[in-house]
């Protein structure tokens, strides 16, 4: 019931930085659970943040927690992953998420945008 279309990737060197941006339409933004996904060429789906409906409670995996800031706009009806001190295992498409559950897993959303490519060169 929510559409989402993520912008922001690109390319960048290490040590470099990223803001992703989730544009949502539909009127079930603020009711829902944001996440952001990352796939990796090879590598299975993987979780990277989770955030409330009211911004206020997030969640990291331990690869990214410390580099990287979710957070959202209900105003506006966007979420925003924010990349800092980028690193080349950061390199792959990255999806944003909505959904009623709040998880770590694909299965906890039921909305997913079309992905935005991030490359991090050496």
């Amino acid at each position: 019931q929510v559409q989402l279309v993520e912008s922001g990737g690109g390319l960048v060197q290490a040590g470099g930085s990223l803001r992703l941006s989730c544009a949502a339409s539909g009127r079930s933004f603020s009711n829902s659970n944001m996440g952001w996904f990352r796939h990796a060429p090879g590598k299975e789906l993987e979780w990277v943040s989770s955030i409330n409906t009211g911004g206020d409670t997030s969640y990291y995996a331990d690869s990214v927690k410390g580099r990287f800031t979710i957070s959202r706009d209900n105003a506006k009806k966007t979420v925003y992953l924010q990349m800092n001190s980028l690193k080349p295992e950061d390199t792959a498409v990255y999806y944003c998420a909505a959904g009623r559950g709040f998880g770590i897993t694909p299965t906890a959303y039921d909305s997913w945008g079309q992905g935005t490519q991030v490359t991090v060169s050496s």
